[in-house]
């Protein structure tokens, strides 16, 4: 495996030349069950990885699904953070990701030594991190929440309870606003989220008449001002095709969603919104789009790349990832 090894050092994944003749899907398909092996997907891989996927969901979906999943190989078609989750949460299982450079702008923006010293500035704050964070997080964390959940956990603290939340700042703001609350935000945001032109989906929506526009809580506030609906990736897409008579959609959020939006109302039409760069009709995440078949299928084949965690950031970490499954429970999410 030495090859391997230099391989996934120098580009994150196994290059291994697939035959063009190959049929993926098949051959994914029968190494998945040769191997017993489960397919956890974000909304925001490409279309043909979606559609191949086990289970297909957000953060708070899919850390439930690594959670309850009793297979003996777990491969995590999103970024690195979600691969470490489904580690975490299966520490006696192995964990692979198509491609280990697919990190994540928001995780990257807390640096775990920085954020510690922060921590200790606030002593009398509790934390709550967004689970777009690194193990380290976490494990510097008392609870995690998602974007599904973030505004009932935090409600589900005392007003008098002081809050660090972290790490994005936007998130962070619009829970603040909603929930009348003054928690300290760490100073990190998701690059995808943060390049959207509020002129030109205004523009966009004039010239579409009856369209609606939706948004992720972590854009910018003053797009979620603008917004007619602003929600979770989940809740944009229950939204979109369920909830909402409209029959056109401007989405703010990673451009992957479109593609369960359209499977579930094809008579419904979603646009993109546009980013401030004119050369680029929408925002889609670097990351998330180095996952590929290929890719995939040498992971799957190769057992390549793992995640690998430390059984004390696996024991420090998991500890607040279980909380918010908790709180969740309880309060019914």
């Amino acid at each position: 495996m030495d090859n391997y090894s230099a391989e996934l050092e120098n580009k994150g994944y196994i290059d291994t030349p697939v035959n063009e003749n190959l049929d993926l899907v098949a051959e994914i398909k029968k190494l998945k069950e040769e191997k017993n092996a489960v397919i956890l997907g974000h909304y925001y891989i490409t279309p043909d990885l979606q559609d191949i996927s086990d289970y297909l969901g957000d953060s708070l979906q899919l850390a439930r699904a690594a959670q309850e999943t009793d297979a003996d190989l777990i491969v995590f078609l999103g970024v690195h953070f979600m691969g470490e989750t489904a580690k975490i949460l299966n520490p006696n299982k192995k964990v692979i990701l198509p491609d280990l450079k697919a990190s994540c702008s928001l995780a990257e923006s807390a640096p775990a030594d920085k954020f510690a010293k922060f921590k200790e500035e606030h002593p009398d704050h509790i934390v709550l991190s967004y689970i777009n964070c690194t193990a380290d997080i976490k494990a510097l964390s008392d609870v995690i929440v998602t974007s599904s959940n973030a505004v009932q956990i935090v409600n589900s603290f005392p007003k008098e309870q002081k809050i660090i939340f972290a790490p994005d700042k936007n998130l962070g703001n619009y829970i603040n606003n909603i929930s009348n609350r003054e928690m300290v935000l760490w100073d990190g945001a998701c690059i995808v989220h943060e390049q959207y032109s509020l002129e030109k989906i205004l523009e966009l929506k004039a010239e579409n008449p009856g369209s609606e526009f939706i948004a992720h809580p972590e854009c910018e506030k003053p797009l979620l001002v603008a917004a007619d609906f602003v929600g979770s990736t989940t809740a944009l897409l229950k939204y979109a095709t369920q909830t909402s008579d409209s029959k056109k959609f401007i989405v703010a959020t990673e451009s992957g969603i479109l593609h369960q939006m359209k499977k579930a109302a094809p008579e419904k039409t979603f646009i993109p919104a546009p980013a401030n760069d004119s050369t680029c009709a929408c925002n889609d995440c670097e990351f998330m789009k180095l996952n590929t078949m290929e890719k995939l299928y040498n992971c799957l084949k190769y057992e390549l790349p793992e995640i690998s965690l430390t059984p004390e950031q696996i024991e420090k970490a998991k500890k607040p990832i279980l909380k918010m499954l908790e709180i969740s429970d309880k309060l019914g999410l």
